[in-house]
């Protein structure tokens, strides 16, 4: 599995690829030293290195102490499973190899390491991947790191060169100058790469999804993930480059009327009173459509530029024949005049070259991205979710993005497209990625491959001052990396748990927590106000797009709910309501909460979360669960029928998300196993998943013609 991330074969940003620059994987060779008792800055690790081990003077029991109280605080019906944190079995703790991108909690990092450790050091040498005529140039090096969980400072040569904290979000460091100083010193381009890690596993207020704050999962949390769990690489760039969405370029083409890209491209390392250019030409299936420059200003880093890139009649008669059988001319669930549209079914991208020029036109920089023509629209006040004009039933499936022997880590960046093809193989259009930033090679095939996204990202279980900066933070980071892909349709910040909702355990009546829950909305339209945003998947809604609830009843009482829209919209689970009402507080203060908004879209965002009884005793774990269970997968599959026409017979909801995609260690109630195998026939899934698409279509209006995605 490690081989697979280190092979030039698999570049990590297949999404957005700069034609000159090299890079270099460097997920081999790295070490990692657990340092349980936070000794290693003290000791200056950082500037003469790891050590080979280091001693363990004292026990860690009153720190698990305070993370059982903690836990049982907020999760008081979990507290008859028990709690224990392993005690010390040894006196010291060596440095071990570790096979990265895979966390040492995961059998294929090669460490395998299942106990609590909060303060990790990672090591490894690097050379300087630059040939003499980059160097000579000015090239940088870039050490890109896909994710690091969670806050990481790193040096390199003793050499600070960086920090980061957001366990789910992309970063990169610039080692060029410990590079030049390592020249300078040895005559050699080499470092020694130091990274101090901090993952708490008590801190409720930091965002960690699912991952457990215990080193024994269980109910619906899973194995936590420390430290590097996404690919690092090297990279050899220009010091005048141009910036990935993360670095500020937008790429919107939601106006599928007029066939027009609104662009904004950002520039990095651009030098004072030097003049730059920004070009962008647009190809469909290899035939060059158009392509525009502007100048870069002198007092901003970036450049908006406007490209036309619907079709001349010309070209339309020259279109190549792939593109003519992958959207074919005559069907408009493909075109919008000449304007090639991006659907489920038909997933047409267009091709991009971003290029930079320097005053004199010599190009400096150019990247290879693409872009998809669609246009969301949940306004109409019909109840309808539309996509580039037309009603579209939304039949999702959630997905954690977990695997047996890698964790968060995908076996192989191919595991992340095959995931996508089982899903569709079962007759759903997406999915709705669950407390998880997923790497962004996920996205790449969901755009290719044509698949509905809705964003989302790891919540924490505690809110106070320290969460609020830091979820906004890796938030509007996680926007940023993902806001050019035509397969991400909805934002959703914040998910409930439980009869609470994460990190908002007081949304009745606490204001501060829903203002929070209210900035993040504000921030996230402002950035992106082409796709609805789901505030608080569940219920307890502050300020929402669409109207959301989660259900795990069987499928009589689930089906009395979704009857009618006042059952939809009644009380939810533990009592909670669907909105936030009015409150007044002793201090003055007052909130108006929300309503349903009339016409606005429902969605049944979670139910289902069916096992399968075991055929022996010997065979169930013991901490094995599912919402409801079948006796076997003959039932499962009736179970599923029944359910899913549950929710969506009453003509009221426009979309569902079955729990779920596949099984995750002790939560078995995934329509795969846990290594992706059929408990159920796919093929009966997919009629089942197809007849409920048909359902909603025949409640429609006659004269409204829905997409069939």
């Amino acid at each position: 599995m490690a081989s697979v991330y280190n092979s030039k074969d698999h570049y990590p940003r297949p999404d957005f690829v700069h034609s000159n620059h090299r890079w270099t994987p460097i997920n081999e060779g790295w070490s990692i030293l657990f340092d349980d008792e936070d000794v290693g800055l003290g000791e200056a690790w950082q500037i003469k290195g790891v050590p080979d081990k280091v001693a363990i003077t004292s026990s860690t029991d009153k720190s698990g102490s305070e993370a059982e109280a903690k836990k049982l605080a907020a999760f008081p019906e979990l507290r008859e499973k028990g709690f224990k944190t392993p005690k010390d079995q040894s006196r010291e703790h060596t440095k071990k190899p570790i096979k990265v991108p895979f966390v040492f909690q995961t059998p294929a990092s090669g460490v395998y390491d299942k106990d609590a450790h909060e303060i990790l050091w990672y090591e490894r040498k690097v050379a300087d991947p630059r040939e003499k005529g980059e160097i000579d140039a000015g090239d940088r090096v870039l050490a890109r790191f896909g994710a690091v969980d969670y806050e990481v400072t790193i040096w390199a040569s003793g050499y600070p060169v960086g920090q980061h904290r957001g366990g789910h979000v992309p970063f990169d460091v610039d080692i060029t100058d410990a590079l030049s100083n390592a020249w300078k010193t040895s005559g050699k381009g080499e470092l020694d790469l130091v990274l101090r890690i901090r993952d708490s596993p008590h801190d409720l207020s930091q965002p960690r999804g699912k991952q457990y704050w215990a080193p024994q999962p269980e109910s619906i949390f899973y194995t936590p993930s420390s430290g590097i769990w996404q690919p690092v690489w090297l990279e050899v760039v220009p010091s005048a480059r141009i910036g990935d969405s993360s670095a500020g370029t937008v790429l919107r083409s939601n106006k599928i009327s007029e066939g027009l890209l609104e662009a904004r491209v950002a520039v990095l390392g651009r030098r004072a009173g030097h003049g730059y250019s920004v070009e962008i030409e647009g190809s469909l299936h290899g035939l060059s459509i158009t392509k525009t420059r502007e100048n870069l200003p002198s007092d901003k880093d970036y450049v908006f530029v406007n490209l036309d890139l619907s079709l001349s009649d010309e070209q339309r008669t020259k279109a190549p024949q792939s593109l003519i059988q992958s959207a074919p001319l005559d069907n408009d669930d493909c075109w919008r005049g000449n304007v090639a549209l991006w659907s489920p079914d038909y997933p047409t991208l267009y091709d991009l070259a971003i290029r930079l020029y320097d005053s004199d036109g010599k190009l400096v920089d150019e990247a290879k991205t693409y872009t998809g023509f669609r246009h969301l629209d949940w306004t109409r006040g019909d109840r309808t979710f539309r996509l580039n004009g037309k009603p579209l039933f939304q039949a999702l499936v959630l997905d954690q993005g977990y695997w047996p022997e890698t964790g968060m880590t995908p076996p192989s960046p191919d595991s992340l497209r095959r995931d996508i093809e089982l899903s569709k193989k079962m007759g759903f259009n997406g999915c709705r990625k669950h407390q998880k930033v997923e790497d962004p090679v996920f996205l790449y095939w969901a755009d290719r491959l044509g698949y509905l996204v809705w964003g989302e990202m790891a919540n924490a279980y505690e809110f106070n001052e320290d969460y609020a900066e830091r979820f906004g933070q890796e938030w509007l980071e996680a926007v940023k990396r993902d806001i050019n892909h035509p397969s991400v349709v909805t934002w959703t910040p914040v998910n409930v748990i439980w009869t609470e909702s994460w990190a908002y355990p007081n949304l009745k009546d606490n204001i501060d927590q829903r203002n929070h829950i209210r900035s993040l909305y504000y921030i996230t339209k402002t950035l992106d106000p082409t796709r609805p945003i789901n505030d608080n998947c569940g219920w307890e809604h502050v300020i929402t797009d669409l109207s959301t609830f989660h259900d795990y009843s069987d499928h009589p009482e689930l089906s009395k709910t979704c009857a009618t829209l006042e059952g939809i919209l009644g009380k939810k689970l533990g009592g909670r309501d669907f909105f936030v009402g009015p409150v007044s507080l002793e201090d003055g203060r007052t909130d108006e909460g929300t309503k349903h908004k009339e016409g606005a879209p429902v969605l049944c965002t979670e139910y289902g979360g069916v096992n399968i009884a075991p055929a022996k005793e010997s065979e169930k774990g013991d901490r094995d669960w599912g919402y409801t269970t079948a006796s076997d997968p003959k039932d499962l599959l009736k179970r599923f029928e029944a359910l899913i026409q549950a929710v969506v017979k009453g003509g009221h909801i426009c979309g569902i998300v079955y729990t779920q995609l596949s099984d995750i260690e002790q939560e078995v109630n995934g329509l795969y196993s846990f290594d992706r195998r059929e408990k159920i026939s796919a093929v009966e899934v997919k009629k089942i998943v197809d007849a409920a698409k048909q359902t909603y279509y025949d409640s429609l209006p006659k004269d409204v013609l829905p997409i069939r995605g």
